[in-house]
């Protein structure tokens, strides 16, 4: 089942998406917000027969949702983006955050923010949405954890990013987290092996399989919730593969003007334009 968020006659409403109809389901979950639902910690039964559908055309996919905490980022976990990166610290798992404050919808502008940044770079990624509680959390148990599977933009300032010790600043801009364009549930989807791609003005940048992460699914959640609860509600952006604009010789970074998507396979895309 693939949640979303959307808008339509001026209402914010709860969606399912089942064969390509959307169906408005805001009377059956009780709720106007997708995130009091994932935070339910189970998932409702919907009556798709009883749902008003509603015309695609008329609704604005909106970002699932907006966590109440930072959103959790690994980073290096493809190696040959690190590579291309050119960092030291293979092998360690590196966690940073990007703030709410930085989601947008999966069609909405990304920010260019032309008075801070001059290096303005994309990463593709898987997002990990956590449906229950839970802090140590036994690797083989880690999927059991799961509400479902998105997609995020991690858009960074790159000059941001080096000039601070941490990626905070240069990762949390307002614009910064494109997100959606819905969840698929984890019992929909298995994560092991999803193609990740990056387009920017149709020119294919990134392609990577999510099977060649250095930390799978499972283990990113089990490690991130040593010493730390994970809640639902709490979004994972699983780092990026290979193909980012500061990897190229010379860089490439977006301009205004530019159009970004980010597709997973069994999920979706989402297309952003640089403003």
């Amino acid at each position: 089942m693939n949640w979303c968020r959307f808008t339509h006659e001026g209402k914010e409403r709860v969606g399912v998406i089942r064969d390509g109809q959307l169906y408005d389901v805001t009377k059956q979950v009780y709720s106007e917000s997708l995130l009091e639902v994932i935070m339910l910690e189970f998932e409702p039964d919907i009556d798709l027969d009883v749902a008003p559908r509603i015309d695609v055309k008329e609704a604005v996919l909106l970002a699932p949702f907006v966590p109440h905490r930072n959103v959790i980022c690994v980073g290096k976990n493809y190696a040959d983006h690190i590579k291309e990166m050119d960092t030291e610290g293979a092998g360690k798992f590196v966690l940073f955050t990007k703030s709410p404050t930085s989601i947008v919808g999966p069609f909405e502008a990304i920010e260019r923010h032309p008075d801070l940044t001059d290096q303005l770079d994309y990463e593709g990624e898987l997002a990990v949405i956590i449906g229950e509680p839970g802090r140590d959390i036994d690797p083989e148990r880690a999927l059991d954890h799961v509400f479902g599977y998105s997609i995020i933009n991690d858009v960074t300032a790159r000059d941001l990013q080096k000039e601070h010790v941490q990626f905070f600043r240069g990762k949390s801009l307002d614009g910064f987290c494109p997100f959606g364009p819905w969840i698929v549930t984890a019992d929909s989807l298995d994560p092991g092996d999803l193609l990740v791609e990056t387009r920017v003005n149709g020119e294919v940048r990134q392609s990577g399989s999510t099977n060649l992460m250095l930390r799978d699914v499972k283990t990113i959640i089990s490690e991130a919730s040593r010493g730390m609860t994970l809640l639902p509600g709490d979004i994972i952006a699983t780092g990026t593969p290979a193909g980012v604009g500061h990897g190229m010789k010379p860089p490439v970074y977006l301009q205004a003007g530019d159009v970004v998507e980010v597709s997973i396979e069994g999920i979706g895309s989402l297309r952003n334009h640089v403003e």
